[in-house]
């Protein structure tokens, strides 16, 4: 969206606004106000307050992509993990003055409405979150990538979740601890595995059950956690 110099103020107006006190809590009065212009300025630049709404969440989703996808390619060296070069991100996030949770959680809790406009953004950004914890987990060698993204996920989301409803900053540090234990699991599972399989006499050709093959899940799996089970672990 191409926005004149008022509509640039209008939107960092609203977004410093919408995540400190909430989407509901700020009208298009206390916008405008604030950003020094009038309301034909905002509704002829965003066309309501919905619109508003999903061009700041638009803007951040973007800002926040590029960020990450940054942070992953200057880790990208040596990491020990590229799933837990993530949680780093997070972390760090965490840690800084005024976060007061995830804004597309927020948001999202805020705007039940299946058809708001915002609701788009926010299903962008957790579908691309998703898909790049799955490329993560793939290149950490981590078999069945798609369910690991899935349960990594269910690790993010529930940290961000437990920062909005209790106010814990340790939440993500905590989650990633989590991902790690089932990591290392992982690791540990396919290596015993291939060492199973090379110390197997010639003549016997090696068999592999789905629990312990290389390629199959491991031990602990991101399969094997269901979302109640990880919230439970997160905490």
């Amino acid at each position: 969206m191409d926005l004149s110099r008022s509509g640039e103020r209008i939107l960092a107006t609203a977004t410093a606004l919408f995540y400190a006190e909430g989407v509901n809590a700020i009208g298009v009065d206390r916008i405008v106000a604030e950003a020094g212009v009038s309301k034909p300025t905002l509704y002829a630049q965003f066309g309501s307050k919905a619109g508003l709404i999903a061009e700041v969440l638009r803007r951040r989703r973007e800002t926040r992509e590029s960020a990450i996808a940054e942070a992953l390619a200057s880790s990208a060296s040596s990491p020990d993990s590229h799933v837990l070069a993530l949680f780093d991100w997070f972390i760090e996030g965490h840690a800084k003055p005024g976060f007061r949770g995830c804004p597309f959680t927020i948001a999202a809790a805020e705007l039940p409405d299946p058809d708001h406009p915002a609701r788009a953004e926010i299903a962008r950004y957790k579908t691309w979150l998703q898909t790049t914890l799955a490329d993560l987990a793939a290149a950490d060698g981590l078999g069945e990538p798609q369910r690991w993204g899935s349960a990594l996920m269910f690790l993010v989301d529930g940290a961000n979740a437990r920062v909005i409803t209790t106010g814990e900053s340790t939440a993500m540090s905590e989650a990633r601890q989590v991902a790690a234990t089932m990591i290392d699991a992982a690791r540990q599972s396919a290596a015993a595995a291939t060492s199973t399989t090379a110390d197997a006499p010639a003549t016997a050709p090696a068999t592999h059950s789905p629990s312990t093959s290389p390629a199959a899940s491991p031990a602990i799996t991101p399969a094997r956690t269901s979302p109640a089970a990880t919230a439970k672990e997160t905490r």
